[in-house]
């Protein structure tokens, strides 16, 4: 798994970003000319809808002078590592979550990139500022280009719609995740593959990856759920719960297929004892077995001249019957003991 790190690179050609714009006779208009996002914010009505690309500094430079937003607010969007928060301030509400996808570009098939997402919501619009992906706000341009009456909800909804998409994005990784452990429980419990353990270490570590992205977002949807706030009203609130629920069912399933990989991992270190031990015990009847030829090859290999039944034509075959028969008795005296 592998976090963005460092700022995102800069797009050569600032194109102007993706907006919607609902006005109040409810006319919809796409693309505005982003010298129109100042007047409509200073105006305080219709529906305006701002897509913001981090990659262009053109787009970015908007937040300061087309909505004012407070210099923290505009930091907190360029650091690809920053925490998840949600913060009301006078005019605008500001939320950051963690996004996720699989990053299909590799061979690797636990690697996973995750990413801020960044929204801020005031009276009569609704900004989003993200890097180069961005699935939650993907799905809801598709879905406003479908049906424009999203706008007319408002901000706060629009929020809801894009988060929603955005937590959802994590269940089929989830699904995976469970595709993935069950295949290395086959791995160890039919087929026992030895070099299953570094897929354990890998899967485990993007649980804990996973885990650790997704636990903050608890508190945040608890937030926008429950705290009272001018910029979502008390019947918006009640769709963020459902967000919520599924932050929480997402990391009661990471909690699950932790102490599942853990157990995964228990057995196959036992797997390996118990093939050890099943070696151990093989070796241990061929040197039990060896025990007697030793003893009695080397009483008769002594350097003397008189050596009973060293004259005797058959006394290799009588050593022999000798030797296998004292093998014999000690592997039936060990397994009598339980000790084979």
């Amino acid at each position: 798994m592998r976090p963005t790190t460092g700022e995102y690179p800069v797009v050569v050609e600032e194109a102007r970003p993706k907006s919607w714009y609902r006005d109040p006779s409810g006319a919809v208009r796409k693309d505005i000319d982003p010298k129109e996002f100042a007047a409509i914010v200073a105006a305080g009505t219709g529906m305006l809808w701002v897509d913001i690309d981090l990659r262009s500094r053109g787009q970015h430079a908007l937040l300061e002078k087309a909505f004012r937003f407070h210099q923290l607010s505009i930091e907190d969007t360029l650091s690809p590592e920053g925490r998840v928060k949600f913060e009301e301030f006078p005019n605008y509400a500001f939320a950051v979550v963690r996004a996720v996808r699989f990053v299909e570009e590799t061979a690797d098939l636990y690697d996973i990139e995750t990413f801020n997402l960044s929204c801020f919501i005031g009276r009569n619009y609704f900004v989003t500022v993200h890097g180069p992906h961005a699935p939650g706000v993907d799905a809801t341009h598709a879905r406003v280009q479908r049906n424009a009456d999203l706008l007319e909800r408002g901000p706060s909804r629009l929020l809801h719609h894009v988060l929603d998409a955005t937590v959802d994005a994590y269940f089929p990784i989830i699904e995976q995740l469970d595709a993935f452990v069950d295949g290395l429980e086959e791995r160890v419990f039919v087929h026992f593959d030895q070099e299953s353990l570094r897929d354990i270490f890998s899967v485990k570590r993007l649980v804990l990856q996973l885990r650790r992205h997704l636990s903050p977002m608890r508190e945040v949807f608890n937030i926008m759920q429950n705290r009272p706030c001018a910029l979502i009203p008390t019947d918006s609130q009640i769709w963020f719960r459902d967000i919520y629920d599924h932050v929480i069912r997402l990391n009661e399933s990471l909690d699950t297929y932790r102490d599942l990989l853990s157990s995964t991992m228990d057995s196959y270190l036992t797997q390996v004892s118990n093939r050890m031990g099943i070696v151990t015990k093989g070796l241990t009847v061929v040197a039990t077995l060896s025990v007697p030829f030793v003893v009695v090859s080397g009483m008769w290999g002594m350097n003397f001249n008189d050596i009973p039944l060293s004259d005797y034509p058959h006394g290799f075959w009588v050593m022999l019957v000798v030797q296998l028969g004292l093998g014999g008795g000690l592997i039936w005296v060990l397994r009598r003991r339980g000790w084979l």
